[in-house]
């Protein structure tokens, strides 16, 4: 049986905008629209493109026991964040699994924004009222329509309808107004925003948006060719509850102090795996010529074992060159190691490539 897809409240403005749809994560969802990926790619690169990401949940969570409940969910230090300062974080399974990966915003002394993925965040908000049993907290799932503005004229374009934004920097969020959520962040690698708000309300702003010219529809294939060039996870692909954040590359995230001593949960599970080293790593893999390799390639090393996987790929309109990440063997994910992928039968060289492939262009304070 088909199961049904969600859609989104505002899919009669993309149907307008001419938008193809495809499942995603269970949701309907513009996939492009008439300009084309390379166009949309490279339109949010130089000017602004705008998203719809309501697919993607927004979870308050408030109370006395507020910080203590994400501090035991993620490697993270609730009580440590600025009032408006937002996190990237990781919700840990105790086998220290990535059951998703959440930005935390901290609105107030005892209230918190969490973002979470499409796919997972039913799984996340049931996760979380576990581990909030007996706990002075209340988790509150927000029906909004969210919104990313992406790209270098981004400000301009929110100035420009009465919408300041020159007193943040990235990974900065706050609440701008009654039921308005905002963050400077974004999956692009670029400048930009995320706007979560009621649907009535969002109508309103995308009449005022559109009518600038430097703004486009931009639909979820040039989202993902974006956030690629970009070196940003995919959770389903690059990372899972099958994953761990050392294997992962993204022991960035968590603070020093809790790799050592923290006691999130899955705490103990990823200090062994520190210790032990991980057997596989997340790399960039560049492969020659101009053909794409796709997720779920083989990739081998030179007598011909298979070493690892790819995870994610595709050609980079602005790279101007194929990328892919994926795990390799961790004695092979030295930037330059020369590998193999297997394309239809075809052996394709990669080279192991740093992240991201293009520059971030955020505006840091």
């Amino acid at each position: 049986m088909t199961k049904t897809l969600r859609r989104l409240q505002l899919e009669d403005l993309h149907s307008q905008a001419g938008a193809r749809f495809g499942a995603f994560a269970g949701w309907n969802m513009p996939v492009s629209y008439p300009a084309g990926v390379m166009k949309e790619h490279l339109h949010t690169r130089e000017h602004v493109g705008i998203f719809d990401i309501s697919h993607m949940k927004l979870i308050r969570i408030s109370g006395s026991d507020a910080a203590d409940l994400l501090d035991h969910a993620c490697p993270i230090e609730a009580r440590a964040l600025r009032s408006e300062q937002s996190k990237y974080t990781l919700l840990l399974s105790e086998r220290a699994g990535i059951i998703d990966d959440l930005i935390v915003t901290r609105l107030g002394d005892e209230r918190f924004m969490v973002v979470a993925n499409a796919g997972n965040a039913a799984t996340d908000e049931a996760h979380l009222r576990d581990l909030a049993l007996g706990l002075d907290v209340n988790i509150e799932p927000l029906d909004r329509v969210f919104l990313a503005i992406q790209g270098p004229e981004a400000s301009a374009v929110l100035a420009g309808i009465g919408i300041e934004t020159e007193d943040m920097f990235f990974m900065q969020g706050r609440e701008i107004r009654d039921d308005w959520f905002m963050s400077r962040s974004g999956y692009t690698g670029e400048d930009g925003f995320e706007i979560g708000l009621p649907e009535h309300e969002a109508r309103q702003l995308l009449g005022r948006l559109m009518a600038d010219e430097r703004i486009m529809w931009i639909g979820l294939a040039a989202r993902d060719s974006l956030r690629l060039e970009a070196g940003l996870c995919l959770h389903g692909n690059d990372i899972t509850p099958d994953i761990d954040p050392a294997s992962a590359a993204l022991m960035w995230a968590i603070p020093k102090d809790l790799r050592a001593s923290g006691k999130f949960l899955g705490s103990g599970a990823l200090r062994k795996i520190i210790a032990e080293g991980p057997n596989e790593k997340r790399v960039g893999l560049k492969p020659d010529g101009r053909q794409p390799v796709r997720g779920g390639t083989l990739v081998f090393d030179e007598d011909g074992e298979v070493i690892g996987r790819v995870t994610s790929g595709g050609f980079g309109p602005s790279a101007g060159f194929p990328v892919a990440t994926g795990f390799v063997a961790s004695d092979r994910a030295a930037i330059g190691t020369m590998l193999y992928a297997d394309v239809r039968g075809t052996k394709v060289p990669v080279a192991v490539h740093s992240l991201p492939f293009t520059l971030h262009r955020y505006r840091k304070g």
